[in-house]
């Protein structure tokens, strides 16, 4: 598919849950009408980067440790010249420091050995690249290059089911459904859009009655868990509900 990894759906959406996304993207579209790349950079390579960085950690947070590590390492070149250790002397304030560090000098020397330097615009390529998965490869084919792709962060995959657009199971599931429901030459702003979104007024920790311009008209009251442990523990309580007789919970309120 254009978007690559996860397919759209074929079948169309129900015309009541359409009418519900487009609404939802009008008033995205309002609130944040020119959204800006969050991670600061200067070049494709350096983009990478800081996505790869950004792995449970805060663009925030990035952006006070890439300056350092662009202005000694601006290229693929560069980046491959440095020891691990020094690059993690660059980045130690954020999280998983040891990996990430590996993974931008082997990337930068996978970059060098089979893509000249250059940040690929390929799918298959990005994710061949050490510490580049379905998500940043999205990130980065979106953003960069300009092709179709909708990229799934935790903000988007919670809010995704909050709002009753995709029933949370996979990430993977919440990609497709969106893919459905929104046209591709959406997807770049929307991606970003409900991020901030997601920052501003749709926290992970705030519980039903939703708050927030959409949320409160668009969240269901009982969405589905989206994160490990919720999931973990639905599954215990609906467990022992049976094992009590208790009636199960709520069902979540239809669109």
């Amino acid at each position: 598919p254009p978007g690559g990894g996860a397919a759209t759906t074929a079948a169309s959406p129900p015309a009541e849950l359409q009418a519900k996304a487009d609404r939802i993207a009008k008033s995205l579209a309002e609130m944040y009408p020119d959204p800006p790349i969050p991670l600061d950079h200067g070049n494709t390579f350096q983009f990478l980067c800081a996505v790869v960085l950004s792995a449970q950690s805060t663009d925030k947070k990035v952006n006070t440790v890439t300056p350092k590590l662009f202005a000694a390492a601006p290229t693929a070149h560069a980046m491959a010249e440095l020891s691990i250790d020094t690059v993690k002397e660059y980045i130690k304030e954020i999280g998983l420091a040891n990996s990430k560090a590996k993974y931008l000098v082997n990337l930068s020397k996978q970059l060098l050995e089979l893509h000249d330097g250059e940040v690929p615009s390929d799918f298959k390529a990005l994710e061949a690249l050490p510490g580049v998965g379905h998500k940043t490869a999205s990130v980065i084919m979106g953003q960069a290059f300009g092709i179709d792709a909708f990229p799934v962060d935790t903000h988007i995959h919670r809010l995704a089911a909050r709002w009753g657009l995709s029933n949370g199971t996979t990430v993977e599931r919440t990609e497709a459904d969106l893919k459905a429901l929104f046209p591709p030459e959406s997807w770049r702003d929307l991606h970003l859009q409900i991020i901030f979104y997601g920052r501003e007024h749709g926290q992970a920790s705030q519980s039903y009655p939703w708050s927030g311009p959409i949320c409160t008209w668009a969240g269901l009251e009982d969405p589905p868990a989206t994160t490990p442990a919720k999931k973990r523990r639905a599954k215990e309580e609906a467990g022992a509900g049976k094992a009590t007789g208790k009636k199960p919970p709520k069902a979540r309120k239809k669109l």
